[in-house]
């Protein structure tokens, strides 16, 4: 389900009166389809890790956020398009993207991790071991570049949103799933038929720089104040008391990188 909230730039410059002062209103987009860091709830609202942290920081910048939900393959070049002004979508930096939107520090690192299905007996993670092997993932995800590289004898099925990789899996038209690992928590949680689990160990790609916000080109005024509102709830533990809503571990922590793994 999506459900647009508000776009356009012109939101930056808004005002809202309240006790004689004025707000700005900034535009924000996610996906909406990428539980639990940003998915769409029956009541249509906005919700997850992503929002949570997109608030906290709007909370301390002092401005009023307005959220809309895009279609990832796109939300690239809605952002370009002033669609809207900051996108926090679980997006992880690499070269390509920042040739096309300027990123604030890393909140998280999403390290990637396959799960396999049960009955393939798989005790190893390797380009031999998964050779003839249908592994699907979202397209336009980092994950794609990993498979590229690492498993180019295995046949990689590409999907628009992560929740049609999972109903393909559970449906048994995939052997396996690349995606970032935080990512299964919701879905595994929930396969009451225990059809899969995790296989191997976690990793990222050598130029992982960690998940990021993002902004337009040249936005340095922007930048500069989502920065600083990021480092104030890291320090405050806002941060800390929002991640352990949702994970029970650190996930500023770097993991192995895939030269490490698979060399």
């Amino acid at each position: 389900m999506k459900k647009k909230f508000m776009t356009a730039t012109a939101l930056l410059l808004a005002s809202l009166v309240a006790g004689g002062a004025c707000a700005e209103t900034l535009a924000i987009g996610t996906e909406g389809d990428y539980a639990p860091f940003n998915y769409v709830t029956s009541a249509g609202e906005i919700k997850g890790f992503d929002y949570d942290i997109g608030q906290a920081v709007c909370a301390e910048i002092k401005v009023d956020c307005v959220w809309s939900t895009n279609e990832w393959s796109g939300i690239i070049p809605a952002l370009q398009a002033k669609k809207f002004d900051v996108m926090i979508a679980s997006m992880a930096i690499n070269p390509d993207r920042k040739t096309k939107v300027d990123f604030t520090t890393p909140y998280y690192f999403n390290a990637m991790r396959f799960v396999a299905r049960k009955d393939l007996g798989l005790t190893e993670i390797s380009p031999e071991a998964l050779k003839g092997k249908v592994i699907g993932t979202q397209s336009g995800s980092v994950a794609v570049e990993a498979l590229q590289q690492f498993f180019p004898d295995s046949e990689v099925k590409l999907y628009p949103t992560l929740s049609e990789v999972f109903l393909d899996m559970e449906n048994g038209r995939l052997d396996l799933i690349l995606e970032g690992q935080m990512a299964f928590t919701e879905w595994l949680a929930k396969d009451q038929s225990g059809c899969c689990a995790f296989v191997g160990d976690s990793f990222v790609l050598d130029t992982a720089e960690g998940n990021a916000m993002a902004v337009r080109k040249g936005d340095e005024a922007l930048l500069t104040k989502l920065n600083a509102g990021l480092k104030t709830i890291m320090e405050n533990g806002t941060y800390d008391r929002i991640r352990k809503q949702y994970f029970d571990f650190d996930i500023m922590a770097k993991p192995k990188t895939t030269s490490e793994y698979f060399r």
